[in-house]
């Protein structure tokens, strides 16, 4: 008991020190338990190199801590490093065979990798485990997007919706079905109510946007794209459909911004794209 209060103190303090920007936590975990409650917390503030090298900790001093390597799984995924995401999920999961969430997360990690069979077969076993896991329907959703399955998609995330009806995403991910379906109506329906429940969703802004324009409602579709950026500046897809959407209204100074905003971002245009800009708009750059 005394052991358990110790490391919830240390976790309380580290979250503290976190929220408050400190670079040094002066008060370290001293079990794997406390590094991996501090893995938790690097990783909710988004610093995953921190959360990596807790979590690393916490396994150092317990090699069989399914839920450390599922916590550094999920930030090896958030930078991008599906294969070391995987590995990390495939180790928690050799250790608990139970354990749904790292099904659904290895799962996500497979569809990132466009590897979409797999990532269904890894959520539907995470739902074989726990069948009322409403994120493992919406993410297998999102898998049936990938493989133009949308009507399973949709069903799947109406079986989200009905086990948790403030499920914002699985709102999100139906209306991107229905919009490849081309039901423009029913996809904005759907952002809209994504918005309702969660009003930062840059996806959701960003994906209505696109519907908009399908249905010629441009001033709608820019209002929605800026949006996106207000919540998340580093969204380079709502940059590159803002600058598309600026062109086809021949506003090429707002095209010109947009361009610029993707570079210092790290993208670039399509070559093509920036010599028909050039010429229509007068300008090299």
């Amino acid at each position: 008991m005394k052991i358990q209060l110790r490391n919830w103190v240390l976790w309380v303090l580290t979250a503290l020190f976190i929220a408050n920007g400190c670079a040094v936590i002066e008060i370290l975990p001293t079990d794997a338990v406390g590094y991996n409650n501090r893995g938790d917390t690097y990783s909710s503030k988004g610093q995953y190199d921190e959360a990596i090298s807790s979590y690393t900790k916490a396994l150092e001093m317990n090699p069989r801590y399914a839920n450390a390597y599922h916590g550094r799984g999920v930030s090896h995924r958030a930078k991008g490093q599906y294969d070391q995401a995987i590995s990390d999920f495939t180790k928690a999961l050799e250790i608990n065979p139970k354990f749904a969430l790292a099904y659904t997360n290895r799962g996500w990690t497979y569809r990132e990798k466009g590897e979409y069979d797999q990532a269904i077969s890894d959520h539907t076993k995470a739902l074989e485990v726990n069948p009322r896991l409403d994120s493992a329907y919406s993410n297998r959703g999102l898998a049936y997007i990938g493989k133009g399955l949308y009507d399973q998609a949709i069903a799947d995330c109406n079986r989200a919706l009905e086990i948790n009806p403030k499920f914002s995403t699985a709102y999100v991910n139906r209306g991107f079905a229905y919009q490849r379906k081309e039901e423009y109506d029913r996809a904005i329906s759907d952002y809209t109510k994504a918005l309702e429940i969660n009003p930062r969703h840059a996806f959701a802004y960003s994906h209505r946007g696109r519907a908009y324009w399908s249905k010629g409602e441009y001033d709608r579709a820019l209002d929605d794209y800026t949006k996106a950026l207000e919540i998340n500046p580093h969204y380079a897809d709502a940059y590159y459909n803002r600058a598309i959407a600026h062109y086809y209204l021949r506003r090429y100074d707002n095209v010109w911004d947009d361009v610029h905003s993707l570079e210092r971002l790290g993208y670039r245009m399509d070559p093509e794209f920036l010599k028909d800009l050039r010429v229509v708009s007068g300008r090299e750059k």
